[in-house]
């Protein structure tokens, strides 16, 4: 009997729905908000509006393109957090409101995890891409967050490290707000930084213990190095910015695999992967292919239509809680802030 499973995400910006049978993605539809350009980040109550007018039509779209009818579908997984409370209130609302006219079980995912589960995707039954094997290291890097997970099971992951202030992506929004890159910053800085000399500036790096991150001393090593520099020449960002994008990204992405480097030593892993909205980037994914060829690493990159927020990895996440007959009550609430585990 095949198993199907409707994904709903609406943890930020973007207003998703997916529908997986089995494993294998039948549709996911994406609805994002222009509306945040204007204010160089998301706006939580702009956001959570942009959801109520997205999600019917989302979820419809996603139904038609999987070519399947809502009773056909076995249970409705939807993001629980972290997230905006308020974005995450229209999804989990939305989704036990379907949950009860289909008299179908809900399942909550939590969405950190849903990334790092998004390796399992399937995009058609005959696909034989390989998927990490237990238990392996993910580097989960987004605008939010910034983590090294020990993943021991699908329904069994442990944070070794993370950042203890700004993640990576909110180091590459930020100094690319500064430039004038607008909002994401990250794609932008990305497309720049090819342009660009990695070695033209040096950015001062923290040293934090163990396995964790500090991205904030960086952004204001950037601000300084920017400030200095505009004292003696206004136009310094507009004659540099591909040099100063590739230095900042060089740096970024060196502190990154400096410590996933000594947690995959330490513990003795060379299965690693990488997730999240910066596993689009690049320059991370170059590092890992160079880490790869000199570590014996086997490493795993996720196609890039997961790596930003989606609901095919919160469908995906369902289906194997289905599995695992892990449901959640209907009294169930968002959390703003929930951790790996």
């Amino acid at each position: 009997m095949s198993i199907t499973i409707l994904g709903i995400e609406s943890s930020c910006d973007d207003t998703s729905c997916a529908v997986i049978r089995d494993g294998v993605l039948l549709s996911n539809i994406i609805a994002g908000q222009g509306v945040h350009e204007a204010y160089g980040g998301v706006v939580p109550e702009l956001a959570s509006r942009a959801h109520q007018q997205n999600i019917v039509p989302v979820v419809a779209e996603a139904f038609k393109r999987a070519g399947i009818a809502p009773a056909e579908v076995n249970a409705i997984a939807f993001t629980r957090g972290p997230g905006l409370l308020g974005s995450l209130l229209v999804g989990v609302s939305f989704a036990k409101g379907l949950a009860v006219s289909l008299q179908r079980p809900i399942i909550e995912v939590n969405h950190l995890q849903a990334h790092v589960l998004a390796h399992f995707i399937k995009q058609t039954p005959e696909e034989d891409r390989v998927h990490p094997r237990f238990p392996f290291l993910c580097l989960l890097v987004s605008g939010g967050n910034s983590q090294i997970v020990k993943v021991k099971s699908r329904n069994e992951m442990e944070v070794v490290g993370q950042t203890v202030d700004d993640a990576a992506g909110e180091a590459f929004d930020k100094c690319a707000k500064v430039m004038g890159l607008g909002y994401p910053g990250g794609p932008a800085v990305n497309r720049l930084a090819g342009e660009g000399n990695p070695k033209a500036f040096t950015f001062g790096k923290p040293h934090v213990p163990g396995y964790d991150y500090s991205f904030s001393g960086l952004k204001t090593s950037f601000l300084y190095t920017l400030r200095d520099a505009l004292k003696q020449n206004a136009d310094f960002i507009e004659q540099h910015k591909a040099d100063l994008c590739a230095s900042l990204q060089a740096t970024v992405i060196d502190m990154l695999m400096d410590k996933l480097r000594r947690a995959a030593k330490d513990l003795k892993i060379k299965e690693v992967a990488v997730a999240g909205g910066v596993s689009a980037n690049s320059g991370l994914r170059d590092a890992f292919r160079e880490h790869a060829k000199r570590f014996g690493w086997n490493i795993y990159l996720p196609p890039n239509a997961f790596t930003t927020d989606n609901a095919a990895m919160v469908a995906m996440t369902g289906y194997f809680k289905y599995l695992d007959g892990d449901f959640c009550p209907m009294d169930a609430v968002p959390f703003s802030r929930v951790t790996i585990g």
